[in-house]
């Protein structure tokens, strides 16, 4: 199981052109491309700094007499960004077949995240023009690296509908790409299925996917290079091997790296199987353990 971050896609304080995303994907396609063919693959992709520049197209439109619902607009990264992946894994050699999966997430409507936006979506802004944003659009925004960020709900997953057929897509040899975005949020009830205003971390998504589908793997790649303690001060390292229970000992920020800890944690701690944590340009060394953070039972 491999999860892509959507900040690997698109770096801090780029342009959120495609063409500057599609640059990014192009030059870690051939590495991602040797992993897949030598292994059953699924890819789990985030979309956070994609889906709040929809968000913001979409508040911005005059012509809707209402902005479409964050459960839409992950529907429509996940179709975007899953045909960047597939295409950019056919350029670069691929010779499995690759498909992406519109993939609905299960969440409860009674979460506590409903009430505790921490996932960032969309671009940094300077902390004025962030406040200004947040007053017009009716947003909740917050300080991240860079600049401040707006944050949206985000519950967590409690099933993937699609699981079964991206389980039969694997058996038959296909390379699949589902979950983007963490999956669309979707509540349950008496009447069905019904999107709602969150947005899931595609990590959780990606080690309950891993977990289900009994990977070996779990590596999830990102824009840092690994894992980091004290990071952002004069006394930060990174963390190169770590127990899952040591792992649990150590507090990192909520709307970053916390929950990527914290699903790697849960990963390993049900499978004893691996998770790692690195950068997407160092993926094959990630894998191979010499490179990012390795967490172990």
């Amino acid at each position: 199981m491999i999860a892509l971050g959507g900040n690997a896609l698109l770096r801090r304080g780029e342009r959120p052109d495609a063409d500057v995303q599609l640059a990014h994907l192009a030059a870690v396609a051939p590495a991602l491309a040797r992993i897949a063919a030598d292994h059953e693959v699924a890819i789990v992709h985030g979309n956070g700094p994609q889906v709040g520049l929809l968000a913001l197209e979409s508040v911005s439109d005059t012509t809707l007499s209402r902005p479409y619902p964050l459960s839409d607009l992950v529907a429509e990264t996940q179709g975007v960004i899953g045909y960047w992946i597939q295409q950019a894994l056919s350029n670069a050699g691929l010779g499995r077949r690759v498909v992406t999966l519109v993939t609905q997430t299960v969440v409860d409507a009674e979460d506590p995240g409903f009430q505790k936006p921490s996932k960032y979506v969309g671009t940094g802004y300077p902390e004025d023009e962030a406040r200004q944003l947040a007053d017009r659009l009716d947003w909740t925004v917050r300080e991240d690296v860079g600049g401040w960020r707006r944050v949206v709900p985000s519950p967590l997953p409690r099933r993937i509908v699609e699981l079964d057929a991206a389980e039969l897509l694997l058996q038959n040899d296909l390379t699949v790409i589902l979950a983007g975005g963490g999956g669309v949020p979707v509540t349950s009830g008496p009447a069905g299925l019904r999107g709602v205003e969150a947005v899931v971390d595609k990590d959780f998504s990606a080690a309950m996917i891993a977990t289900e589908l009994r990977a070996d793997r779990l590596m999830m790649l990102t824009d840092v290079p690994a894992v980091y303690v004290d990071y952002g001060t004069p006394a930060e390292r990174p963390l190169r091997h770590i127990t899952a229970s040591d792992l649990a000992t150590l507090t990192f920020p909520a709307g970053s790296m916390g929950p990527k800890v914290e699903a790697a944690r849960r990963f390993v701690d049900t499978t004893h199987a691996r998770a790692s944590i690195g950068s997407l340009d160092e993926a094959p060394a990630v894998l191979e353990g010499s490179a990012g953070t390795q967490i172990t039972a």
